[in-house]
């Protein structure tokens, strides 16, 4: 997959993207990596996997989870080391795009805060998912994606991070743009998984009551052919753990539609 990940339609290709491949879908769900890839080569970019400096140096990784446990100064080695690899790409002002919301979005936030550089600060003025990537190109006017009638129905459950940041609405607009596909927004606030919050022994009831508010319910209500789509790693995994239904993320749907292929799940 990284080699394919430098590879671009041609050589003398000037649009050109860095995806930022984040830890849960780096090991768990290639398959989103995959999909992102497809569809911005689709759309002409070449695009960049940052890597570690160093040959035997650990993948990249933002640092959110040491975060989220508190453990700060890991959280800033991590996020020094992945400014580090990005600031090749940073100096020559390339998009940074990343799939998991929670990640990309740390870096406009959490990490600019946290290291306090001149080079943190302007990667926070490049990094967006990757439904805000796609929306801004395509009316900027440089993207017009080939994209076939999905005639299904697709619920989709938005994450925190990306209602906080007003970077839902991008992902509706991009899913309303699939021919034939009918899109409904799950009125739903947090998921309840909150990270690793719903695994924990303590705070898993907390969780569960908070997914059966409406997401749950609404999951287990939808056809079984319909696609149930989330960006959040765990979202999909409190929609699995809740319901026994896969969700999938955007970008698995767009590759769907480039590739005219229809399918629950």
């Amino acid at each position: 997959m990284d080699a394919r990940l430098e590879a671009g339609h041609d050589e003398d290709i000037l649009r050109e993207v860095v995806l930022f491949a984040d830890t849960f879908n780096r090991y768990f769900e290639r398959e989103n990596i995959e999909a992102a890839l497809a569809v911005l080569q689709a759309g002409g970019y070449r695009v960049h996997l940052a890597r570690a400096n160093g040959r035997k140096a650990r993948p990249l990784c933002c640092g959110r989870t040491f975060l989220s446990a508190g453990c700060v100064r890991q959280a800033r080695e991590e996020a020094q080391r992945t400014v580090d690899a990005l600031e090749p790409y940073i100096a020559r002002g390339i998009p940074v795009v990343g799939l998991e919301p929670s990640c990309i979005l740390g870096f406009r936030d959490e990490i600019p805060g946290l290291l306090a550089t001149s080079a943190a600060r302007r990667l926070a003025g490049l990094a967006m998912t990757f439904e805000e990537f796609l929306v801004r190109e395509q009316d900027g006017g440089r993207l017009a994606l080939p994209l076939r009638p999905l005639p299904q129905r697709a619920l989709v459950h938005g994450h925190c991070h990306q209602k906080s940041f007003d970077a839902f609405t991008p992902v509706q607009k991009l899913l309303n743009g699939i021919p034939s596909l009918d899109v409904e927004v799950i009125e739903s606030s947090c998921c309840g998984m909150a990270g690793a919050f719903g695994y924990g022994a303590e705070t898993i009831a907390v969780s569960l009551a908070m997914g059966e508010l409406s997401l749950l319910p609404a999951v287990r209500a939808a056809p079984a052919e319909a696609l149930i789509v989330a960006d959040g790693t765990s979202c999909r995994h409190q929609i699995y753990d809740g319901t026994g239904r896969e969700a999938i993320h955007v970008a698995r749907v767009l590759a769907r539609s480039l590739a005219g292929e229809t399918g629950s799940g």
